[in-house]
């Protein structure tokens, strides 16, 4: 198993790229937790957190498409590093300002959320142009998937640390500037700094031209719902067996589950499509969500969320590779752009409809919903069936020279984007 990601691992530049892009985001992936610790600290409530919180994820999700098109149109380094520093500052405003004056609080973390480089898109754009071979980059997809899943653990870590070595506020700055350090070993490397968009058709709607993708993402807005709507379930069920303690537990459960799931899937090589494949890994997915209805003890509670977390990742890389065979021509930063808003906004979406639910109908309907979201997700998918079965364009072994400083013709992966 190890063997195929040491091999993407000594692949030339791909570890930088990985670990710059991983770093890169620490502050997106750890604002929520950072904004309520600096809120509470200058003595706000927990619903100012909150609100400032979900300014930054509204503006994330409206700015990582708009920025991912300007990385198609214009290349990495122009567009990454400069939206870096901008959220960065953004966010250091806010930092020294507080929350008082409230409109310049919100005016502040909104920016620090638009300004939030598209990281992620921009690596999944690269990873063909540094990895010879289809099926390395379809372990790439997935090695990223589960890299994912370790930041999102360890963000939360390293805030606490920062707070308890420092403050509030120097968590924000800190790791706001170690973001920005991350983007920039990024878009100073060779692969980042060579690469350039495809050609591409003038067109408003962009990525979203693409019939496939839209289906894709239809099936993803329910999927982020369902991971939401597991995060406020988790609550209540917590408060009945043994408090923080046991919510800690679970939402780790989750992450653990996802991380071994995405390791294994990308240890193999699959045949047959994708697209075929992504709907048997939803449909596990949805099945897997069905035994936390049972709501047994503690202890068997964590081992079915460790379950109930194993194909999301495996979903997500999966998907990683619908959209590259998707996307039109010169939009793949935009599409996998697109991918992480609409997983973004279901989520939130999850979060606020199982408020409702879980103070309705208690614990066991809060754990119905992540079930019904994922079954729905799968409708989606079969109803699409046969405009995913027709992807705009597909990674073919081809000789280009594309964006080769060297402009040797050699056989290499194409997703359309080169380097």
């Amino acid at each position: 198993m190890a063997a195929g990601y040491l091999e993407i691992l000594r692949a030339r530049h791909a570890a930088r790229l990985l670990t710059g892009t991983l770093v890169g985001r620490l502050p997106n992936a750890t604002a929520a937790i950072a904004l309520l610790l600096f809120v509470r600290a200058e003595g706000g409530t927990y619903s100012l957190a909150g609100a400032l919180a979900a300014v930054y994820g509204v503006a994330n999700a409206v700015g990582q498409p708009v920025l991912g098109r300007l990385v198609d149109l214009y290349g990495q380094p122009r567009v990454q590093l400069p939206a870096a520093v901008l959220s960065a500052l953004a966010m250091t405003v806010f930092a020294f300002s507080g929350t008082d004056p409230l409109p310049l609080a919100y005016a502040a973390v909104a920016a620090a959320g638009l300004f939030v480089p598209p990281l992620e898109g921009g690596l999944r754009a690269l990873w063909p142009s540094v990895l010879r071979r289809e099926e390395q980059v379809h372990t790439a997809y997935a090695m990223d998937a589960v890299a994912q899943e370790v930041m999102f653990t360890v963000g939360p870590l390293l805030v606490t640390l920062c707070v308890s070595l420092w403050s509030e506020r120097a968590a924000l700055l800190v790791l706001n500037a170690v973001g920005v350090l991350g983007a920039l070993s990024v878009v100073v490397s060779p692969p980042s700094r060579a690469w350039r968009s495809a050609p591409r058709e003038a067109h408003w709607l962009g990525a979203l031209r693409s019939p496939g993708l839209l289906a894709l993402l239809g099936a993803f807005l329910f999927v982020g719902v369902a991971l939401g709507s597991i995060t406020v379930a988790s609550v209540p069920y917590a408060d009945d067996h043994g408090g923080d303690a046991v919510y800690g537990w679970l939402m780790a459960a989750l992450g653990l589950g996802a991380l071994v799931g995405g390791t294994v899937y990308g240890a193999r090589r699959w045949t047959g499509t994708p697209e075929r494949r992504l709907r048997l890994l939803v449909a596990l997915l949805a099945v897997c969500y069905l035994p936390l209805m049972l709501m047994p003890g503690a202890v068997a509670m964590v081992l079915l969320t460790v379950v109930a977390g194993v194909f999301l990742a495996p979903c997500i890389a999966c998907a990683f590779i619908i959209v590259d065979r998707h996307a039109p021509s010169g939009t793949v930063t935009e599409a996998f752009s697109w991918l992480v808003t609409t997983f973004t906004v279901g989520a939130s979406v999850g979060t606020g409809l199982a408020g409702p639910v879980v103070q309705a109908g208690g614990a066991l309907w809060g754990f119905a919903l992540p079930g019904a979201a994922g079954a729905v997700s799968l409708l989606v998918l079969l109803a699409t069936g046969r405009v995913l079965a027709a992807p705009a364009r597909s990674g073919v072994v081809a000789a280009s020279p594309e964006n080769d400083p060297n402009r040797a013709v050699e056989p290499r992966f194409s997703s359309g984007d080169r380097a």
